[in-house]
């Protein structure tokens, strides 16, 4: 009696590995480029960051001019980062972003500014609405 062989052919083995390289090969160049599309992405996620931050500090400058609520809103009226840190809970690495702009705006108003990461060089543009510091005891 003869015993019988199981296993793979060395052209199957061959055909196999070829199969898997062209896989590799057409995989590859997406992963490696995935990392400027998560810098493009970190970017519009601090942008959305600034602006909630700008809101809320625009929000509560009202309540207290108001007199709704008690407390002291910080002063936002130019594109410096010094001035965008003010609102932030946590302030910008200025290793990886920058904030700038020319000019300053009366409380209330709407203004535009360039939110540069440092690293890549891209840019995106926030829109900040102005307020100056009120208290209310």
């Amino acid at each position: 009696m003869k015993k019988q062989q199981s296993g793979f052919t060395l052209i199957e083995l061959i055909a196999v590995i070829v199969i898997l390289g062209i896989l590799a090969a057409t995989a590859v160049p997406k992963f490696v480029d995935l990392s400027s599309a998560a810098e493009a992405a970190a970017l519009q996620g601090v942008k959305g960051g600034i602006e909630s931050a700008a809101s809320l500090n625009y929000a509560h400058d009202l309540a207290l001019e108001a007199g709704l609520q008690n407390g002291t809103s910080q002063t936002l009226d130019s594109c410096t980062t010094a001035e965008v840190n003010s609102v932030m809970q946590s302030a910008l690495d200025a290793t990886e972003y920058t904030v700038t702009g020319a000019g300053t705006a009366a409380q209330g108003v709407a203004f535009d500014c360039t939110l540069t990461q440092v690293n890549s060089t891209d840019t995106v543009t926030i829109t900040l609405i102005a307020t100056t510091t009120t208290t209310f005891p």
